[in-house]
């Protein structure tokens, strides 16, 4: 059996030739959010957006929840895959980026499946649980600030449905998950929050060495 790939710029350049479908609205967002400070950096795979599309559909999700918007390409990606009369709430600490993310969901026609949230995400999600109720949502994307990945994950148990699907961005963190030497606060959280995960017996997972990092977690289905 091979050995994970190592997905050097050629090998990229033809995996996008071959599979990607990222229309003139999406790819211009990704251009204009490339030019803002660690805009690239900070934005999701052109890939990762169709995975993303990809895995709304196959739930089907009629409800989807972001934590962390950015300039929303990935927001416009799950909310173009929701069923009819579904809805995104997108949650982001700060209303900076908003305006470019608006116009991308305006120009792709999708404003009105999108609802914005400004504010803490731990709050946000509380308010969700009282006003949504547990098991709301049938897919949660985290993509926000990594120390809080661990309060996120507990939240996001609670508001995902039984047959829902929880993905978490950045398990790799940019690959300092195995260096030795790195010892800052986020990535620290990462290496936490991916250990807390292996030993959680109330769902099963995969961690997909895609990008910088995705796993997929899902509740454990009772046997009966």
């Amino acid at each position: 059996m091979a050995n994970q790939l190592t997905t050097g710029p050629g090998l990229l350049d033809y995996i996008r030739h071959v599979s990607l479908r990222e229309d003139d609205i999406l790819r211009d967002l990704r251009e204009q959010t490339a030019l803002l400070p660690a805009g690239s950096a900070m934005q999701v795979m052109a890939e990762e957006g169709q995975l993303l599309s990809l895995l709304a559909g196959l739930t089907p999700a009629r409800s989807i929840l972001e934590i962390g918007t950015f300039t929303g390409y990935s927001t416009l990606c799950l909310a173009r895959a929701l069923v009819p009369g579904g809805r995104v709430v997108t949650c982001d600490i700060t209303a900076r980026w908003a305006p470019i993310a608006r116009a991308s969901w305006e120009r792709a026609g999708m404003r009105h499946r999108i609802d914005e949230r400004i504010g803490d995400a731990a709050q946000t999600l509380a308010d969700l649980l009282v006003t949504s109720g547990p098991g709301s949502f049938d897919l949660i994307f985290i993509d926000a600030d990594k120390a809080g990945y661990t309060r996120y994950y507990e939240a996001s148990l609670a508001l995902v449905s039984d047959a829902g699907l929880i993905v978490v961005d950045n398990t790799l963190y940019f690959g300092r998950v195995v260096d030795p030497t790195a010892e800052d606060q986020e990535t620290v959280a990462i290496r936490e929050f991916n250990l807390a995960l292996r030993d959680d017996p109330r769902v099963d997972f995969s961690l997909l060495p895609m990008a910088d990092g995705i796993t997929l977690i899902r509740r454990k289905r009772t046997v009966e």
